[in-house]
């Protein structure tokens, strides 16, 4: 009669060490840390090391998920926005010039959307932002030691990182993330998360400080344009936020619609002003580069091609595809993006899909705003400074659509939903079982 008892303990055993919080708390680290740090892990061993590491953790969520399914419900694990992006790139493989490699990069793209999902699931907010501070601090550190040591006490590149050893220059440097776009990107990520950490006193002030301090040094050292575009916009909004969150609660409906009225003019103004804009930022070379890259790529997105539904799926380009080839070549470079998630979007899959990328990141953007604005804890305000950065970046760069950008789009649109969601009013509309029906 015992036999059954033994064999299902070690099931019971599993079950519970997947539902504990120390393996959420690990599981959330460990994924954060393969998916920043997945340039590094390709280059030091090879992509097929990375891709198993990323359908290792997977599974491992899934079985999380299973383990938790008491918890949950099934029709709030993820946002129906990030949902109905998903099938419609899948959808893409009817008629892409590749089907196979369409449906092999919709894996990718999938399952960093179900490693958000489940962080999502198992972390809060602050838990979240903890995790990630934690892992921008080893990487970063990691990234200007190896500067250091390529640039100063060895003076020759690490090529198989990337590294140019630049640093005794003042820069640009690249650390262990590829390029120096990238290395500013992930450190203004990090220093959100840092300054989150700080005001919520998550950390001690002698690790918050030098957390800021190594952030703002990369920053500074990887001498990327988008940094300075990104660093007063996250400042402001910041600032708006703080306004915002000190208003009385009757006159925030208006000071937000004034806030969404400026903002539309002060994007409008920065278009008919981008050139002047950018002589000031000294990136003229960069922005000329992605100006004509734009031109180009328009001729695919036009009413002589594909434009409602795009040309299928790829995620970055695959330089053997059409018409990536065509306008690599027309370029006369090797662009492996359109420099532009927004444009990348429209080229891959049409209008359809930029529709469903913006829903997906207003709907994530205004929920989490709200939020933000009517919390007490400063917490809440990590959320929609991360989707600004995302948002804002893309302009500039694809990133949001690839690796530890579209994870983070991700698990911030799950996280959005959870605390704000159409789903809520209408359980709140049902009338509850244990009472009599009016």
């Amino acid at each position: 009669m015992s036999t059954p008892a033994h064999g299902h303990r070690p099931v019971h055993y599993l079950a519970e060490v997947l539902r504990s919080a120390n393996f959420a708390r690990a599981y959330t680290l460990a994924s954060l840390a393969a998916v920043f740090g997945g340039y590094a892990i390709e280059h030091m061993s090879s992509t097929v090391t990375y891709v198993t590491i990323i359908l290792g953790l997977v599974l491992i969520g899934g079985g999380m998920l299973v383990a938790r399914r008491d918890e949950l419900s099934l029709f709030r694990i993820a946002p129906l926005s990030v949902i109905a992006f998903l099938v419609w790139a899948l959808a893409s493989a009817f008629w892409s010039s590749d089907a196979e490699a369409t449906v092999v990069r919709w894996f990718s793209l999938a399952g960093l959307a179900v490693i958000a999902i489940v962080i999502a699931q198992v972390r809060d907010t602050l838990q979240t932002a903890r995790a990630l501070g934690d892992v921008m601090r080893v990487l970063l550190s990691i990234s200007l030691a190896l500067e250091i040591l390529s640039g100063i006490l060895l003076d020759i590149p690490i090529t198989f990182l990337g590294i140019q050893g630049n640093i005794a220059a003042f820069g640009p440097v690249q650390g262990i993330f590829g390029t120096r776009n990238l290395l500013g990107f992930y450190a203004v990520i990090a220093l959100i998360t840092f300054l989150i950490e700080w005001r919520t006193n998550s950390v001690r002030p002698g690790v918050s400080a030098f957390s800021v301090i190594l952030g703002g040094v990369l920053a500074v050292l990887s001498d990327s344009p988008t940094v300075v575009v990104l660093g007063v916009s996250v400042a402001a909004v910041t600032g708006v936020l703080v306004l915002v969150r000190h208003t009385h609660p009757a006159s925030r409906a208006p000071l937000q619609w004034g806030i969404g009225a400026v903002v539309a003019i002060g994007l409008i103004a920065a278009y008919f002003l981008r050139r002047p804009i950018v002589q000031i930022m000294g990136a003229g070379t960069d922005f000329s580069t992605r100006v004509d890259l734009w031109r180009t790529i328009a001729t695919y997105t036009g009413p002589n091609f594909y434009p409602v539904q795009g040309w299928g799926w790829f995620g970055p380009w695959d330089p053997e595809q059409f018409p990536f080839n065509v306008i690599n070549l027309l370029m006369n470079d090797h662009h492996t993006s359109a420099l532009n998630a927004y444009v990348d979007v429209l080229l891959q899959l049409g209008w359809v899909g930029l529709v469903l990328f913006v829903a997906l990141a207003g709907i994530a953007l205004v929920r989490s705003w709200l939020v933000a604005s009517e919390r007490r804890s400063v917490v809440y305000a990590w959320t929609p400074l991360i989707l600004v950065t995302l948002l804002i970046d893309s302009v500039f760069e694809s990133f949001t659509l690839f690796s530890a950008g579209w994870l983070l789009l991700v698990l911030c649109a799950a996280r959005a939903g959870q605390s704000r969601s159409w789903r809520d009013r209408i359980e709140a509309a049902e009338p509850r079982a244990d009472l009599p029906a009016a």
